[in-house]
């Protein structure tokens, strides 16, 4: 299916070249004299290759056509990450490479969404929050306001993050799966 390249967007796959690509970035640049372009920064699927491309906004691009399927996080082992469809109960396995810098966010039986083409994993997509313990912080200074600043904090995943003075070590905490940073106390 083709496309205009403004209409794509971070986890499209498109066509390149007769090979797929996932969109890792796309970014619209408007100068202010001369045609609009769009930047498309792609890792080819095939090899892993990051390629930077440039198309101007009203050029088609081949867009390819994936299924989105709901699968639940089993385990991982030599041969990568493996996720069951929750529907047919049917196993995937995906290698490490696809899934990034995301897999400190994985956890047991998280629900997940992914991307197949022709039966092939292609792209991941986290939930947006994950709930994570706090190992290890600065302890909490007396006079401290809640809203002046943050400390740096371990996660139980291994990611340091940044979190108000009233979060100690030991303490549950939501955190967005795009960039670790600290959205609110979790709910018991």
């Amino acid at each position: 299916m083709r496309v205009i390249a403004s209409s794509l967007r971070k986890g499209n796959i498109v066509e390149i070249d007769g090979k797929l690509g996932v969109v890792m970035a796309a970014e619209s640049i408007h100068p202010g004299k001369g045609t609009p372009v769009t930047q498309l920064d792609v890792r080819r699927i095939s090899d892993g290759v990051k390629v930077s491309l440039r198309f101007k906004t009203t050029d088609q691009v081949e867009r390819a056509f994936v299924e989105d399927r709901k699968h639940q996080f089993m385990y991982q082992d030599s041969d990568g990450f493996h996720f069951m469809n929750m529907e047919s109960y049917d196993q995937v396995a995906v290698p490490a490479d696809i899934i990034g810098d995301q897999t400190a966010y994985l956890q047991p039986e998280m629900e997940v969404t992914i991307s197949l083409h022709e039966g092939v994993a292609v792209a991941i997509e986290l939930p947006p929050k994950a709930v994570l313990e706090v190992v290890e912080t600065e302890p909490t200074m007396k006079g401290q306001t809640a809203s002046s600043s943050y400390k740096p904090a371990l996660l139980s995943n291994g990611v340091r993050t940044t979190v108000p003075p009233f979060v100690t070590t030991g303490t549950k905490i939501v955190v967005m799966t795009a960039d670790g940073s600290y959205v609110e106390r979790a709910k018991d």
